[in-house]
């Protein structure tokens, strides 16, 4: 099964997600630390971490700088936050910064489980209401990178177009795979490309810039 690392320096609530990954994922391992240091340590000890939630603001993250030494130093494990802090700003930086998943302390233990379960099968997971302000902004007032992805999505080709739109629907690799019959290391190709030509850092980045496109308009201009 998953091997989980669980950083946080509250014990109440590093229980509640234990026993939210061992409804979810019977005969998972789950590791507990309750500072930044000890979660660098385990991170090296094991290399076979599956995933690492991480408490955005427990001894020792020094804010963002955390999740750019976790990413340094270990890019191939996935880093979802976990986190009292629900202000929009914060949670788009830690997205900026490399995390693939933000999770809120008061988000109901059913909606905790999906956002773990997503985060596993390669997907990322944003709270709805941040996907919805994003996708409410207009052009005046988005930033910049936005702008760029917008007009850079008319560099896509046809079968990547049909890529990013299941990808912007939160689909994993395996799924989007299936959908177009295609191999998956094809899939992860077309990703690849997608995130350069968007110039955006990772799969979450390119949800945010999609939430204001018109995928049928796009691909009604390829055929």
């Amino acid at each position: 099964m998953y091997k989980i690392l669980i950083a946080d320096d509250h014990p109440l609530f590093r229980d509640a997600i234990k026993s939210v990954i061992d409804e979810k994922f019977p005969g998972s391992t789950i590791l507990e630390t309750s500072n930044f240091n000890d979660s660098i340590q385990l991170a090296e000890e094991n290399p076979d971490i599956d995933l690492v939630l991480l408490d955005l603001n427990m001894p020792g993250m020094e804010g963002l700088t955390g999740i750019v030494r976790m990413r340094n130093n270990h890019p191939e494990i996935p880093l979802g936050i976990i986190s009292a802090e629900e202000d929009k700003s914060v949670v788009l930086q830690t997205v900026g910064y490399g995390a693939v998943g933000f999770i809120t302390k008061s988000t109901p233990r059913e909606n905790i489980a999906m956002a773990i379960s997503q985060i596993l099968d390669g997907q990322v997971y944003l709270p709805a209401d941040i996907i919805r302000s994003s996708s409410a902004q207009q052009s005046g007032s988005a930033h910049k990178s936005d702008e760029d992805a917008l007009k850079n999505i008319a560099y896509l080709t046809r079968k990547q177009l049909q890529v990013f739109e299941r990808l912007a629907k939160g689909k994993s690799n395996k799924q989007i795979a299936y959908e177009m019959n295609i191999a998956e290391t094809t899939v992860k190709a077309h990703v690849s490309a997608i995130l350069h030509k968007l110039n955006v850092k990772n799969r979450i980045q390119a949800v945010l810039c999609a939430s204001n496109i018109d995928f049928d308009q796009y691909l009604h201009h390829h055929r």
